[in-house]
């Protein structure tokens, strides 16, 4: 877990905030389907009231579970697929940690309960809900939007039958029940979405058309990228020109100051220099680095980022859905899509040597032991090709060279 250090906001010992409500889009500033980037970036903006964040991901699979960004000062998390980085589910898990706006009234927090009369005043009448009987949970759905109630054991029978229930609007001895889970979640497939396994039925929201998140890359080893939504291709040897007009202007540029590899090198015995006049164009948004020549101002790598958590850049960079075709798969590889022949983000280290064959020892990355809390990582060369890979076995960086 990570934790910001920080002062809390004034006003809200008891981490009330007060978000808008936006049923089936988000709430506050964190919206359905947007990347987990763009959540950090908003957290960052407003350190005063987001000052204890906790990021919670499965470091052995980390394709397996969501990425969690929680917030427990403020009662709720965010959901982000594994795979895509994208928020599927915003879950309210304490309604008396924040106050929800939805138009111009006020539901949840330490004074304003959110029970069920409450909830079905502000919002308005819908289909009788879903009672879960082994959590003893009943929720009730609106378009992108659930409420969970528990039901005391004793009520079952009144308001539960078979799965649907009645309205649960009071308990026999004049009690009603209050919100104990509140699901934000995208509308669009007309999904219910509550606790349990519902809550598995969250999904973030189609890309729009044209849009190059989590673009697949393509890599032929020794040759080129080309990216297959905007169709450029992007050989060895290209220019920065050449980049600026397949790719635009670069998100930073920035010299490399050392080679700290030159010594591993054996194609030159004479006396070497680790300074270095080759410069980095990077594409934090693509999840790229391009490292050009300082002579010649050619590329000679291209750096890919997997941007797994648990890795010392997690977060610098959105994931670059790269596809690597070994130079020996023998045909083109808009063609060559079988998994045995290709590698990606989803390619553990193991099914990495089924593919390219055993390279022998790693070299040990650092990235200074003292800053970087997630540890070393192993670098693993072939011919055109170096992989960066987390003591999980998955892929952070994949760097490509021309022998």
């Amino acid at each position: 877990m990570l934790q910001r250090p920080g002062r809390k906001c004034e006003g809200t010992a008891m981490g009330a905030i007060v978000l808008d409500l936006r049923p089936g889009l988000g709430i506050g500033p964190f919206t359905v389907g947007m990347p987990i980037s763009e959540a950090f970036s908003q957290i960052e903006q407003q350190p005063n009231i987001y000052d204890v964040v906790h990021v919670k991901y499965l470091d052995e699979e980390p394709l397996k579970l969501d990425i969690v960004i929680s917030f427990p000062d403020h009662g709720f998390h965010l959901r982000f697929d594994p795979w895509s980085q994208r928020l599927r589910l915003i879950e309210v898990f304490d309604v008396k940690r924040v106050q929800m706006r939805y138009t111009t009234s006020l539901i949840g927090g330490p004074t304003t309960l959110a029970t069920f009369i409450a909830v079905y005043a502000l919002f308005g009448p819908t289909y009788p809900g879903i009672y879960d009987k082994e959590r003893g949970v009943y929720t009730l759905f609106y378009p992108g939007l659930s409420f969970a109630f528990p039901i005391p054991t004793q009520y079952t029978a009144d308001c539960c039958h078979d799965g649907e229930a009645e309205l649960p609007l009071e308990f026999p001895d004049g009690t009603t029940p209050v919100t104990c889970r509140v699901s934000i979640y995208d509308s669009s497939t007309n999904t219910k979405v509550g606790v349990g396994s519902f809550m598995d039925k969250a999904l973030a929201p189609l890309l729009p058309s044209g849009s190059f998140y989590m673009e697949e890359v393509h890599a032929k080893l020794g040759e080129e990228l080309c990216f297959t939504v905007g169709g450029q291709r992007i050989p060895f040897g290209a220019s920065p020109q050449d980049v600026w007009t397949e790719l635009g202007r670069p998100c930073g540029i920035h010299q490399k100051q050392v080679d700290q590899m030159v010594i591993h090198s054996a194609s030159d015995l004479r006396l070497r220099t680790t300074l270095c006049a080759d410069y980095f164009y990077n594409y934090f948004t693509r999840g790229l680095d391009i490292l050009f020549d300082g002579e010649t101002h050619k590329i000679k790598k291209f750096v890919l980022h997997s941007n797994f958590p648990g890795h010392a850049d997690f977060n610098s960079y959105i994931k670059c859905n790269f596809v690597i075709y070994s130079s020996d798969v023998g045909r083109h590889f808009e063609e060559a899509n079988a998994p045995k022949n290709c590698i990606t983000p989803r390619t553990k280290w193991e099914q990495v040597k089924e593919i390219l064959g055993d390279c022998g020892r790693a070299a040990i990355q650092t990235q200074g032991s003292t800053s970087n809390p997630f540890g070393s990582t192993f670098v693993y060369g072939y011919q055109n090709v170096a992989f960066e890979v987390m003591k999980n076995g998955y892929i952070a960086t994949v760097t490509l060279f021309q022998s």
